[in-house]
């Protein structure tokens, strides 16, 4: 089944060619793949990127939207990514980088790709966990920019994932979010002796 990308905001996008565009943007970016890069260098892929706040068993999660990344292509590949925030003027380039997530992301795609079932795509990062995962919401209509995890929707963690969630593994929001949720809770303080 098709995989459905949420359009980007307009002005997203155009922050990340004018960086693109921009020899000092790109020489002080600090990622030698896009420095390197022969040829144009395209933004490919938006994907919203929300943030796992918070995770209660008695209130579900909590996300919001952090911004949108671009996987930018060269060639046949993509050798690195551009990220945008929204900021009191509207939406920003942010920075760009490389490293694992993005093979990690571009394999998870061509993964949900094969999925039977519609999704949109979309990133959510969980940083107490210093984890992300391609979230695939199964409302293809919906805003890309809102909402929050269903339990049907399906999360596959990028690698490098935490210890013990396994990388590129498909699971539903109801299966994994219980997992996380006892990663982030606290271990209760053992009472002392009197």
């Amino acid at each position: 089944m098709p995989l459905h990308l949420p359009p980007a905001p307009a002005p997203a996008l155009r922050s990340v060619l004018t960086a693109l565009g921009s020899p000092t943007a790109v020489r002080e970016a600090r990622t030698p793949s896009l420095r390197m890069a022969q040829g144009p260098a395209t933004p490919e892929l938006p994907l919203p990127v929300h943030v796992l706040d918070r995770i209660t068993p008695a209130t579900g999660s909590a996300t919001r939207l952090a911004g949108w990344r671009f996987l930018i292509r060269c060639g046949d590949r993509a050798v690195a990514a551009a990220d945008t925030m929204l900021t009191p003027d509207g939406w920003a380039f942010s920075r760009f980088f490389e490293g694992p997530y993005i093979t990690a992301t571009e394999r998870a795609l061509r993964q949900a790709e094969s999925m039977k079932q519609s999704y949109q795509a979309r990133l959510l990062s969980v940083p107490e966990l210093y984890m992300l995962t391609l979230w695939l919401h199964g409302d293809v209509t919906a805003d890309g920019a809102a909402g929050h995890p269903a339990e049907t929707d399906i999360l596959v963690p990028l690698a490098p994932a935490p210890p013990g969630i396994a990388a590129h593994r498909p699971h539903r929001v109801a299966e994994l979010l219980p997992v996380l949720t006892h990663r982030l809770t606290p271990a209760p303080l053992l009472s002392s002796p009197a």
